[in-house]
């Protein structure tokens, strides 16, 4: 009997109506354009209104039904959802258990799974574990972010950054050798420090003064987390290539974490990679956070081939980083 792997065997996405251009930011706070643009490759980004939907889950469902009725897949067949994000929809309620049950998904267990911008990497390491034990046949991985709920649209440093969105992969038992080869996962809780919301959690609880002070937004330093991901994003997708005898010319893509374009070049110049063969779509829609992966997936679905050999990668707060090597299950 063939050993069996996890393999993506469908992708479905959601991304908000409204756009928030770089032209628009400028009306909002101190910046332009080129500066955007030269810094970030960030040309605009989506937002959720609130009279479109709430939270994250809104996202995190219409991902899912969009997977779902590419697919012509019955939710009850699914045995575990998983909602890799940064921004549930509150706090102790699973927005994954919500987004289950909302889906009709009713013979699934669900969780919520939070590495900040590595949680759907992490998330796709988990799935593949639950897939290859043998004990589940189809696990719906879903990375959903509503950045805008946790942004300060005061603050040029970090509101130029980040989208909302949703993207959502189906993971499969395969007997054919496709889908989850290897992985490269690492964190480093020293970095906690750089990219964080200082309050709203045990440590410093909310009270008016937080409010007050806006330590409920993301706060980053830039130069230091950008110099962390740099390296590290680089140096794991350096690591999976060897230790799996990769050459550039054996990657057939790679799929990096949309947070900069010039970290997204970085790696690829490190795996001597031809630009044709990375994935960005960082100029439409930002950094979604544990939306990035599957939104290219999606965005890119139609020029991926049966036996393609992916690297993915990402980097995020925490700090929270890795690789994963997986082979392309299907053509669209």
């Amino acid at each position: 009997m063939s050993k069996i792997t996890a393999a993506i065997t469908g992708v479905g996405a959601y991304v908000p109506e409204f756009v928030l251009s770089n032209k628009v930011l400028e009306t909002m706070v101190d910046t332009n354009d080129e500066w955007i643009t030269t810094r970030t490759g960030i040309k605009e980004r989506r937002i959720l209104k609130k009279e479109e939907g709430e939270g994250t889950s809104y996202l995190a469902i219409k991902a899912a039904k969009d997977l779902l009725e590419k697919k012509n897949l019955d939710p009850k067949e699914i045995d575990l959802v998983i909602v890799a994000t940064a921004t549930p929809d509150m706090p102790v309620a699973s927005t994954a258990v919500f987004t289950a049950t909302q889906i009709g998904a009713v013979n699934a267990f669900a969780f919520d799974l939070q590495a900040a911008c590595s949680s759907f990497l992490y998330g796709l390491s988990t799935a593949t574990s639950y897939i290859e034990s043998g004990r589940y046949k189809k696990v719906l991985l879903i990375g959903a972010d509503k950045m805008s709920s946790i942004i300060d649209y005061t603050d040029r440093a970090t509101c130029i950054i980040f989208g909302d969105g949703a993207g959502a992969v189906l993971l499969e038992p395969n007997e054919e050798g496709l889908g989850f080869q290897d992985e490269y996962l690492r964190s480093d809780g020293s970095g906690r420090e750089f990219l964080k919301i200082e309050a709203g959690g045990s440590i410093l609880p909310t009270t008016q003064e937080t409010l007050d002070n806006k330590q409920h937004f993301v706060h980053q330093e830039g130069r230091t987390v950008f110099k962390f991901a740099v390296a590290n994003m680089a140096d794991v997708c350096e690591k999976i290539m060897q230790r799996n005898n990769l050459s550039h010319e054996d990657v057939s893509w790679l799929v990096p974490h949309q947070a900069n374009l010039r970290i997204i070049d970085a790696t690829a110049n490190r795996m001597s990679l031809e630009e044709g063969k990375v994935l960005k779509n960082i100029h439409r829609y930002g950094n979604t956070t544990s939306a990035t992966l599957p939104l290219l997936l999606h965005d890119f679905e139609s020029q991926l081939k049966k036996g393609d050999n992916l690297i993915f990668a990402a980097f995020g707060g925490g700090f929270t980083w890795g690789s994963i090597y997986l082979k392309w299950a299907y053509n669209s």
